[in-house]
């Protein structure tokens, strides 16, 4: 018997990721496509900021729940709900990262994966 899990591909989770940031009003949202890299370690790495801990969690929630809504899945792994300074949330294929702003600029993330395809989303 099969399951009702919609099967996404990471283009779409990717979409859905971004979706959910914009409706709890995340800031300078980037999507780094690592499609192209030799030892990536998932197809997206997205990132946005949040301006306080409550909108951290609140980026986060949302993203879960756009992603379920669409596609019925729910993330591999979560991580840093507790420390509220940076959340992950591993979809495998696409990883959000939600960080306060200045933890954002201490991990550099944009750096480490500097050859990546990097789009900046537009804040609606």
């Amino acid at each position: 018997m099969k399951d009702n899990k919609v099967e996404a591909n990471s283009d779409i989770l990717a979409e859905l990721v971004v979706k959910g940031m914009q409706e709890k009003k995340a800031t300078d949202i980037v999507v780094m496509n690592l499609k192209s890299l030799k030892n990536a370690v998932s197809d997206y790495f997205i990132i946005a900021s949040a301006t306080s801990d409550t909108q951290l969690d609140a980026i986060a929630t949302a993203i879960e729940e756009e992603v379920y809504k669409a596609v019925k899945q729910n993330p591999w792994q979560s991580e840093g709900r507790t420390n509220k300074e940076w959340v992950l949330l591993d979809y495998v294929d696409v990883v959000a990262h939600i960080f306060l702003k200045e933890k954002r600029e201490f991990y550099a993330l944009e750096e480490l994966w500097g050859d990546a395809h990097i789009q900046h989303v537009e804040t609606v």
